[in-house]
């Protein structure tokens, strides 16, 4: 499949890994790229920018196919070696950057010169207009359904979508809810010219995490997951468990009175106990409400054959049908 996207990033199929904490290695971001999507490595989940340049280095081991970055900007005191993590990004030869948080115009110049495609999250129609305004090559639009942060404005896909395709010039994928060919097949009706999923690779024999997290994301439905940190207007949909109930219990008692310390032993620094050593139900970590969707562990190539497949059959045979 040809779109906008795939010629960009220079990939066969119009599929995108999103950038996951604790959960974008090397690893997992050669296995999507092998198989002709986009893989992601999750910058900010390697402690320093000489680690991020190695795990650089060990993906390009595995891979000969294009893979990107994802650095996530944050409003931070203490913020991460921004300068050095874009450095080792353009020295290591990386050609895709996607950006989310706050806005990376900052670092978009170097980037640019080095020949980075930077694609930018985006929660809002006016902040996809931003980011094309800003000079970002392309966007990624984050549905109200999405895992992580959706932010504040709680619209859906079937009305984001559209709306960006109204708006926009630049090439955009949907982002939050997608898990095969149909996520796909709508995502291009609706304007789009591929898709991003965060979620569904999760739950693939390649994501280097503990057996317990895929295993929780399986059992999962479309209503086991929760809104948390919204009084703090950073709103973030984690998937449910005691700790998140905690979390909830604590922002209703508090009201317009909570902090985030209030919350912070459920929320800040949980994620290498959940995805490494399996202790999923510690604090609050991302999953879309796409978890309703996802019936099995496949490998990143089969999961993404099967989308493509079914995709080419849907279009071809039950869409053209109908006319």
């Amino acid at each position: 499949m040809k779109t906008r996207i795939t010629e960009m990033f220079g990939i066969e199929h119009p599929i995108i890994q999103g950038g996951m904490h604790f959960v974008g290695f090397a690893e997992l971001a050669a296995a999507v790229s092998n198989a002709g999507g986009l893989g992601i490595i999750t910058g900010l989940t390697q402690k320093t920018p000489e680690d991020l340049a190695n795990e650089i280095a060990r993906c390009k081991e595995m891979t000969d196919k294009p893979f990107g970055v994802n650095v996530t900007f944050l409003p931070v005191v203490n913020a991460p070696d921004y300068p050095g993590i874009i450095k080792v990004i353009i020295d290591g030869g990386v050609k895709v950057v996607e950006t989310a948080g706050n806005n990376p115009a900052e670092y978009l110049p170097a980037l640019k010169e080095a020949g980075v495609k930077v694609i930018h999250k985006c929660t809002a129609v006016r902040h996809a207009l931003k980011a094309q305004k800003i000079g970002c090559d392309a966007v990624s639009v984050d549905g109200f359904e999405c895992g992580g942060h959706p932010g504040e404005d709680d619209i859906p896909n079937m009305i984001l979508l559209p709306r960006a395709a109204d708006e926009l010039e630049i090439p955009f994928v949907s982002s939050g809810g997608m898990a095969d060919a149909r996520s796909l097949v709508a995502s291009l009706a609706m304007g789009a010219e591929g898709m991003n999923m965060g979620t569904r690779f999760l739950a693939t024999k390649e994501a280097p995490v503990h057996e317990n997290v895929k295993q929780a994301i399986l059992e999962a439905t479309e209503l086991d997951t929760r809104l948390v940190m919204r009084p703090l207007r950073n709103t973030e949909r984690v998937l449910n468990n005691p700790a998140v109930e905690k979390i909830l219990a604590t922002e209703k008692a508090k009201g317009k009175e909570l902090e985030f310390g209030d919350i912070a032993a459920e929320v800040a620094g949980v994620y290498p106990r959940v995805m490494m050593e399996g202790e999923v139900e510690c604090g609050a970590w991302s999953c879309g409400m796409v978890a309703g969707l996802i019936n099995d562990i496949p490998t990143c190539d089969e999961l993404i054959s099967r989308i493509m497949n079914d995709a080419e059959a849907m279009i071809r045979q039950r869409l053209s049908g109908m006319l």
